[in-house]
């Protein structure tokens, strides 16, 4: 009988644990795109960033002949890709499109910080606004000084 119940016992520790892993599983699959709110948040995070690009005069300029439309699109695909979005980036590279803008250290700062204000505006979390920035902030590199 008491072998039973240690046997019993046993049983309902080793379902228990296989029950925590299951939801850290399912925690750990939530990537950030699904954060961001998928294919909807991102459009509104994107939609809100060039709002709010549009009212900063620190980097206006710079989007004084961009075709809006365009640039929404390739924007989502790329914050879409970078999130772990079941995206494609058709655009052209960072290089590409940022040689010869001469974009300084304290333009690519102010368009950070326009980004943070979509990213408020849109509600995201800041955990996840932090996530998101550090994997714009590696392309810094291939956006100032070109």
């Amino acid at each position: 009988m008491r072998i039973q119940r240690v046997f019993k016992t046993m049983a309902a520790v080793a379902m228990f644990s296989v029950g925590i892993s299951a939801c850290s599983s399912v925690q750990q699959e939530s990537n950030l795109y699904q954060e961001l709110g998928g294919e909807s948040g991102v459009a509104v995070i994107v939609n809100n960033f060039i709002m709010t690009i549009a009212s900063d005069e620190r980097v206006i300029d710079y989007f004084a002949v961009s075709n809006v439309q365009r640039f929404r699109e390739k924007m989502v695909e790329h914050i879409c890709l970078i999130s772990d979005g079941p995206c494609t980036y058709t655009g052209d590279t960072m290089v590409d499109v940022h040689t010869g803008m001469d974009v300084k250290e304290g333009d690519f700062n102010a368009i950070v910080e326009d980004m943070m204000e979509a990213l408020n505006e849109s509600g995201v979390a800041i955990g996840t606004q932090n996530r998101l920035l550090a994997r714009l902030a590696t392309f810094r590199g291939e956006i100032i000084y070109l």
